[in-house]
Protein backbone atom coordinates (compact mmCIF):
# COMPACT_ATOMS: atom_id res chain seq x y z
CA UNK A 1 0.00 0.00 0.00
CA UNK A 2 1.24 3.48 -0.91
CA UNK A 3 0.52 5.45 2.28
CA UNK A 4 1.46 8.77 0.67
CA UNK A 5 -1.03 8.20 -2.13
CA UNK A 6 -3.71 7.23 0.38
CA UNK A 7 -3.16 10.41 2.41
CA UNK A 8 -3.40 12.53 -0.75
CA UNK A 9 -6.66 10.79 -1.65
CA UNK A 10 -8.05 11.58 1.80
CA UNK A 11 -6.95 15.21 1.45
CA UNK A 12 -8.60 15.47 -1.98
CA UNK A 13 -11.82 13.88 -0.74
CA UNK A 14 -11.42 10.78 -2.92
CA UNK A 15 -11.25 8.43 0.08
CA UNK A 16 -13.31 8.67 3.26
CA UNK A 17 -11.46 8.89 6.58
CA UNK A 18 -13.21 5.72 7.77
CA UNK A 19 -12.02 3.86 4.68
CA UNK A 20 -8.47 5.07 5.21
CA UNK A 21 -8.61 3.94 8.84
CA UNK A 22 -9.66 0.49 7.68
CA UNK A 23 -6.75 0.30 5.26
CA UNK A 24 -4.25 1.48 7.86
CA UNK A 25 -5.41 -0.65 10.75
CA UNK A 26 -3.13 -3.58 9.86
CA UNK A 27 0.04 -1.51 9.97
CA UNK A 28 2.71 -2.42 10.88
CA UNK A 29 1.72 -5.99 9.92
CA UNK A 30 -1.23 -8.29 9.33
CA UNK A 31 -1.44 -11.34 11.57
CA UNK A 32 -2.28 -14.59 9.76
CA UNK A 33 -1.28 -17.01 12.51
CA UNK A 34 1.38 -18.80 10.46
CA UNK A 35 2.63 -15.55 8.90
CA UNK A 36 2.85 -11.85 9.70
CA UNK A 37 2.58 -9.85 6.49
CA UNK A 38 4.77 -6.77 6.74
CA UNK A 39 2.73 -4.18 4.87
CA UNK A 40 4.66 -1.45 6.65
CA UNK A 41 7.92 -2.50 4.96
CA UNK A 42 7.50 -0.41 1.83
CA UNK A 43 6.95 2.69 3.95
CA UNK A 44 10.09 1.94 5.98
CA UNK A 45 12.44 0.74 3.24
CA UNK A 46 10.89 1.66 -0.11
CA UNK A 47 10.39 -2.01 -1.02
CA UNK A 48 7.31 -4.13 -0.42
CA UNK A 49 7.63 -7.59 1.09
CA UNK A 50 8.67 -10.35 -1.32
CA UNK A 51 7.40 -13.92 -1.00
CA UNK A 52 10.06 -16.63 -0.80
CA UNK A 53 8.04 -19.50 -2.26
CA UNK A 54 10.41 -22.41 -1.74
CA UNK A 55 9.24 -24.78 0.98
CA UNK A 56 5.96 -23.02 1.74
CA UNK A 57 2.88 -25.26 2.24
CA UNK A 58 0.43 -24.82 -0.63
CA UNK A 59 -2.38 -23.33 1.43
CA UNK A 60 -0.03 -20.81 3.07
CA UNK A 61 1.38 -19.70 -0.27
CA UNK A 62 -2.03 -19.20 -1.84
CA UNK A 63 -3.39 -17.19 1.07
CA UNK A 64 -0.27 -15.04 1.35
CA UNK A 65 -0.42 -14.21 -2.37
CA UNK A 66 -4.10 -13.39 -2.12
CA UNK A 67 -3.65 -11.08 0.89
CA UNK A 68 -0.73 -9.17 -0.64
CA UNK A 69 -2.47 -8.88 -4.01
CA UNK A 70 -5.67 -7.60 -2.40
CA UNK A 71 -3.73 -5.04 -0.43
CA UNK A 72 -1.04 -3.86 -2.88
CA UNK A 73 -2.31 -4.89 -6.31
CA UNK A 74 0.94 -6.69 -7.10
CA UNK A 75 3.14 -9.44 -5.66
CA UNK A 76 6.71 -10.61 -6.25
CA UNK A 77 7.67 -14.19 -5.40
CA UNK A 78 11.01 -15.95 -5.78
CA UNK A 79 12.14 -19.59 -6.02
CA UNK A 80 8.73 -20.83 -7.11
CA UNK A 81 8.00 -24.14 -8.84
CA UNK A 82 5.72 -24.71 -11.80
CA UNK A 83 3.36 -26.59 -9.46
CA UNK A 84 3.17 -23.56 -7.16
CA UNK A 85 2.42 -21.35 -10.15
CA UNK A 86 -0.45 -23.58 -11.18
CA UNK A 87 -1.85 -23.56 -7.65
CA UNK A 88 -1.75 -19.77 -7.36
CA UNK A 89 -3.13 -19.27 -10.87
CA UNK A 90 -6.28 -21.21 -9.96
CA UNK A 91 -6.99 -18.51 -7.38
CA UNK A 92 -5.48 -15.44 -9.08
CA UNK A 93 -5.54 -15.63 -12.87
CA UNK A 94 -3.25 -12.58 -13.31
CA UNK A 95 -0.19 -14.33 -11.92
CA UNK A 96 2.66 -15.06 -14.33
CA UNK A 97 5.61 -17.41 -14.00
CA UNK A 98 9.08 -17.50 -15.52
CA UNK A 99 10.56 -21.01 -15.30
CA UNK A 100 14.10 -19.74 -15.91
CA UNK A 101 14.31 -17.29 -12.99
CA UNK A 102 11.55 -19.06 -11.02
CA UNK A 103 9.93 -15.67 -10.45
CA UNK A 104 6.19 -15.81 -9.71
CA UNK A 105 4.60 -12.37 -9.88
CA UNK A 106 1.63 -10.14 -10.43
CA UNK A 107 2.71 -6.73 -11.61
CA UNK A 108 0.85 -3.49 -12.21
CA UNK A 109 0.57 -2.53 -15.86
CA UNK A 110 2.31 0.57 -17.14
CA UNK A 111 4.93 0.68 -14.40
CA UNK A 112 7.58 3.33 -15.02
CA UNK A 113 11.16 2.06 -15.15
CA UNK A 114 14.10 4.41 -14.73
CA UNK A 115 17.87 4.48 -14.79
CA UNK A 116 20.18 1.81 -16.11
CA UNK A 117 21.09 -1.43 -14.36
CA UNK A 118 23.16 -3.89 -16.38
CA UNK A 119 23.03 -7.60 -15.56
CA UNK A 120 25.74 -9.76 -17.12
CA UNK A 121 26.79 -13.38 -16.87
CA UNK A 122 29.90 -15.41 -17.42
CA UNK A 123 27.99 -18.12 -19.28
CA UNK A 124 24.51 -19.24 -20.20
CA UNK A 125 24.38 -21.58 -17.19
CA UNK A 126 24.41 -18.46 -14.97
CA UNK A 127 21.31 -16.97 -16.61
CA UNK A 128 18.74 -18.34 -14.10
CA UNK A 129 20.43 -16.45 -11.26
CA UNK A 130 20.98 -13.39 -13.47
CA UNK A 131 17.33 -13.36 -14.50
CA UNK A 132 16.26 -13.46 -10.86
CA UNK A 133 18.36 -10.32 -10.38
CA UNK A 134 17.15 -8.64 -13.57
CA UNK A 135 13.46 -9.31 -12.99
CA UNK A 136 13.71 -8.24 -9.36
CA UNK A 137 15.23 -4.91 -10.42
CA UNK A 138 12.59 -4.48 -13.12
CA UNK A 139 9.78 -5.22 -10.68
CA UNK A 140 11.12 -2.52 -8.35
CA UNK A 141 11.23 0.06 -11.15
CA UNK A 142 14.63 -0.18 -12.84
CA UNK A 143 15.44 -0.18 -16.53
CA UNK A 144 17.55 -3.30 -17.04
CA UNK A 145 19.99 -4.10 -19.83
CA UNK A 146 21.13 -7.74 -20.16
CA UNK A 147 24.57 -8.76 -21.42
CA UNK A 148 24.87 -12.53 -21.20
CA UNK A 149 27.65 -15.04 -21.94
CA UNK A 150 30.62 -12.68 -21.74
CA UNK A 151 32.87 -14.69 -19.42
CA UNK A 152 36.63 -14.38 -19.14
CA UNK A 153 37.27 -17.49 -21.27
CA UNK A 154 36.45 -15.24 -24.24
CA UNK A 155 37.07 -11.82 -22.78
CA UNK A 156 36.82 -10.08 -26.16
CA UNK A 157 33.06 -10.62 -25.89
CA UNK A 158 32.96 -8.49 -22.74
CA UNK A 159 35.33 -5.84 -24.07
CA UNK A 160 33.11 -5.35 -27.12
CA UNK A 161 30.36 -4.15 -24.72
CA UNK A 162 32.44 -1.52 -22.92
CA UNK A 163 30.36 1.39 -24.21
CA UNK A 164 27.17 -0.15 -22.81
CA UNK A 165 28.88 -0.98 -19.52
CA UNK A 166 30.10 2.60 -19.16
CA UNK A 167 26.53 3.91 -19.21
CA UNK A 168 25.31 1.87 -16.25
CA UNK A 169 24.39 3.17 -12.82
CA UNK A 170 25.14 -0.27 -11.39
CA UNK A 171 26.24 -3.63 -12.79
CA UNK A 172 25.34 -7.11 -11.56
CA UNK A 173 27.89 -9.75 -12.59
CA UNK A 174 26.81 -13.37 -12.12
CA UNK A 175 29.40 -16.10 -12.62
CA UNK A 176 30.26 -19.60 -11.48
CA UNK A 177 33.42 -21.67 -12.02
CA UNK A 178 36.20 -19.43 -10.64
CA UNK A 179 33.96 -16.33 -10.62
CA UNK A 180 36.41 -13.89 -12.21
CA UNK A 181 33.81 -11.87 -14.15
CA UNK A 182 33.01 -9.47 -11.31
CA UNK A 183 36.65 -8.48 -10.87
CA UNK A 184 37.16 -7.88 -14.59
CA UNK A 185 33.99 -5.79 -14.89
CA UNK A 186 34.88 -3.74 -11.80
CA UNK A 187 38.25 -2.97 -13.37
CA UNK A 188 36.55 -1.49 -16.44
CA UNK A 189 33.81 0.78 -15.05
CA UNK A 190 33.32 3.60 -12.55
CA UNK A 191 29.91 2.47 -11.21
CA UNK A 192 29.38 -0.03 -8.36
CA UNK A 193 29.52 -3.73 -9.29
CA UNK A 194 27.56 -6.40 -7.45
CA UNK A 195 29.12 -9.83 -7.92
CA UNK A 196 26.90 -12.90 -7.64
CA UNK A 197 28.63 -16.27 -7.30
CA UNK A 198 26.61 -19.07 -8.87
CA UNK A 199 26.70 -22.77 -8.05
CA UNK A 200 27.87 -23.59 -11.58
CA UNK A 201 31.03 -25.59 -12.12
CA UNK A 202 32.82 -28.88 -11.66
CA UNK A 203 33.66 -30.55 -8.34
CA UNK A 204 36.34 -28.19 -7.06
CA UNK A 205 34.00 -25.23 -7.49
CA UNK A 206 32.25 -26.59 -4.38
CA UNK A 207 28.75 -25.53 -5.51
CA UNK A 208 29.72 -21.87 -5.84
CA UNK A 209 32.11 -21.56 -2.90
CA UNK A 210 35.11 -21.16 -5.20
CA UNK A 211 33.42 -18.28 -7.04
CA UNK A 212 32.36 -16.71 -3.74
CA UNK A 213 35.93 -16.76 -2.41
CA UNK A 214 37.28 -15.30 -5.65
CA UNK A 215 34.76 -12.48 -5.54
CA UNK A 216 35.27 -11.51 -1.90
CA UNK A 217 39.04 -11.58 -2.48
CA UNK A 218 38.79 -9.39 -5.57
CA UNK A 219 41.68 -7.01 -6.17
CA UNK A 220 39.32 -4.60 -7.97
CA UNK A 221 37.75 -1.72 -6.07
CA UNK A 222 34.06 -0.85 -6.19
CA UNK A 223 32.85 -4.45 -5.98
CA UNK A 224 30.48 -5.95 -3.42
CA UNK A 225 29.37 -9.57 -3.17
CA UNK A 226 26.08 -11.29 -2.30
CA UNK A 227 25.53 -14.90 -1.32
CA UNK A 228 25.76 -17.86 -3.71
CA UNK A 229 22.88 -17.86 -6.23
CA UNK A 230 21.30 -14.82 -4.54
CA UNK A 231 20.01 -13.08 -7.64
CA UNK A 232 17.19 -11.49 -5.67
CA UNK A 233 19.60 -9.86 -3.24
CA UNK A 234 21.71 -8.53 -6.10
CA UNK A 235 18.66 -7.09 -7.87
CA UNK A 236 17.51 -5.44 -4.64
CA UNK A 237 20.85 -3.75 -3.96
CA UNK A 238 21.15 -2.73 -7.61
CA UNK A 239 17.77 -1.05 -7.33
CA UNK A 240 18.86 0.90 -4.25
CA UNK A 241 21.96 2.14 -6.08
CA UNK A 242 19.99 2.96 -9.22
CA UNK A 243 17.41 4.93 -7.25
CA UNK A 244 20.16 7.11 -5.80
CA UNK A 245 21.49 7.77 -9.31
CA UNK A 246 18.15 8.88 -10.77
CA UNK A 247 16.90 11.08 -7.94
Amino acid sequence: MDVGKLLRQVKDGEVEISEAEELLKNLPYEEMGYAKLDFHRKLRTGFGETVFCQGKPDEYLIEIYQRIYDRDGEVLGTRATKEQYELVKRRISQVVYDPVSRILKIEREGKERKGNVIVCTGGTADIPVAEEAAQTAEYFGCMVDRIYDVGVAGIHRLLSKRERLAGANCIVAAAGMEGALGTVVAGLVECPVIAVPTSVGYGASFHGLSALLTMINSCANGISVVNIDNGYGAGYVATQINRLAVR
